[in-house]
């Protein structure tokens, strides 16, 4: 009779939806803040029009708040907070940028810290409290239960970086003997599980995990079936030592959801979960892309002494590198004065090269930290960059040597800078690949120092191969 009754209301439910409110969205189909509900938020806060605030930060995810408080700066900040501190939530705090996060915890009063940080999970309140000073982290902690503030210092005894600090403590175990009913009779009967959580994880008598089942499995089958039929086929346990980013490569690589972690003796010590990973990923993503432009882990909000520290060292590597391409223009200073048409085409060979350069750097230092790049194809790699950069610098090459003959009525001159080009391309595809590779293999981040490199060689062979062609064909 139930059945029968179900499949009914089933259909209604897909064919008449219920009404749902969406996300407002921006004209260009992103989801983001609108300038005026930031102006709108703002104007409520310079009115001191507490109510009104609360009625705008209302529908607002906690990301999108985090956004807000990232955007504006430190005596609007401020002036929110105060306004607005009432209703903090702790999952705005683990959101935001740990650039503000900071001054953000120094604002809000401290019930309403306690408050806001007991709300959180045992990883979310570790990735709060890890980059904060002593003062600031003995508030927080004092702000927890006891048994919530022994697994917190627990993950920060755990090395910076690694899976003890990203897990979470909270874990939904079963013994490997159980059946479907007895793992459902448990869950419904236990009020602190985790408000989240994806896997219940089987364990032997020695709590080592052995196998996850998937909540679905386990709704979707008999009372009567014994867990371990039902165990996923990929199982991955987590050492806590293991550096956070080999274990987001292990959830991106296997498809993982989440995944166990074990101390050293094999034993469940917690679990990390497929959003903690894929942030660490993104993390990774976002320190390639700086570190490439030689900026550092720097964000919006630095100050601008902070922002000067991380990116002067960089700067004067590049002078360095600079000076020594001006070493070798000098040693064709003759030819320079006798033929003026040199130093008006000697910048077009060395940017090409650079651009090239950067492309091939680009995409294996990308490899390199996807682990795509390997011993086993990294010859087939550089080869397929060596000959891009020569057809590459073939097709510019003809192209560059019209250019100079249109331009100079000279055509000895376009061969040469043809030529050139061809030569600064070839070696561009070559150290792009080669310089990142090596970096990597010494043990010194290829997306940190190899734009440099590549940059000083195409430099280099760029000036010397247009020079010096041009000494020996033209001169």
């Amino acid at each position: 009779m139930f059945a029968t009754n179900a499949a009914p209301r089933l259909e209604l439910a897909m064919t008449e939806p219920a009404e749902t409110h969406e996300p407002e969205v921006e004209e260009d189909g992103t989801y983001a803040l609108r300038p005026r509900d930031v102006s709108a938020i703002l104007a409520a806060v310079e009115e001191g029009d507490a109510e009104r605030l609360t009625l705008l930060m209302e529908p607002l995810h906690a990301a999108d708040i985090a956004d807000l408080l990232e955007q504006i700066d430190s005596s609007e900040r401020k002036a929110l907070l105060d306004l607005y501190h009432h209703e903090m939530d702790g999952s705005i705090l683990s959101e935001l940028d740990e650039s503000i996060r900071e001054e953000v915890i120094s604002i809000l009063r401290p019930e309403v810290l306690a408050e806001a940080v007991r709300e959180l999970d045992s990883d979310d309140v570790v990735d709060l409290v890890e980059d904060l000073d002593a003062e600031q982290q003995t508030a927080i902690l004092g702000a927890l239960d006891q048994t919530d503030r022994v697994a917190v210092e627990q993950a920060l005894s755990y090395p910076e970086f690694s899976a003890g600090r990203l897990m979470q403590r909270e874990v939904v175990m079963a013994p490997e003997h159980w059946t479907v009913g007895d793992a459902i009779d448990y869950l419904r009967g236990h009020d602190d599980l985790p408000e989240q959580f994806y896997h219940v994880v089987l364990i032997d008598p020695r709590m080592h995990p052995i196998a996850n089942v998937t909540l679905g499995k386990i709704m979707s089958s008999p009372r009567s079936k014994p867990l371990a039929e039902l165990a996923e086929t990929v199982f991955k346990a987590i050492p806590v030592s293991e550096y956070e980013g080999d274990v987001a490569y292990a959830f991106n690589q296997y498809h993982l959801i989440s995944a166990p972690v074990v101390d050293a003796e094999g034993r469940l010590v917690g679990q990390i979960t497929i959003d903690d990973a894929m942030a660490v990923l993104d993390e990774e993503h976002e320190e390639d892309i700086l570190r490439l432009a030689g900026v550092g882990d720097g964000s919006l909000n630095d100050r601008v002494f902070e922002t000067m520290k991380q990116r002067f060292p960089w700067l004067a590597v590049n002078l360095v590198t600079a000076i020594i391409a001006s070493l070798v223009i000098a040693m064709f200073e003759d030819a320079l004065t006798q033929i003026v048409a040199l130093a008006v085409l000697m910048p077009i060979v060395a940017s090409m090269g650079g651009n090239a350069g950067t492309q091939s750097l680009t995409v294996a230092v990308r490899s390199i930290a996807t682990r795509d790049l390997t011993g086993s194809n990294v010859w087939r790699v550089i080869r397929r960059e060596v000959l891009v950069g020569l057809f590459n610098g073939i097709a510019f090459a003809v192209i560059m040597a019209l250019i100079g003959i249109a331009w100079f009525g000279s055509p000895v001159l376009g061969y040469v800078i043809g030529t050139a080009m061809v030569i600064n391309l070839v070696i561009a595809g070559l150290a792009g690949t080669v310089i990142p590779v090596l970096l990597d293999k010494v043990g010194v981040d290829p997306a940190l120092a190899s734009g440099s490199f590549v940059t000083t060689v195409t430099d280099v062979v760029g000036f010397f191969a247009f020079l010096g062609l041009a000494v020996l064909w033209i001169l």
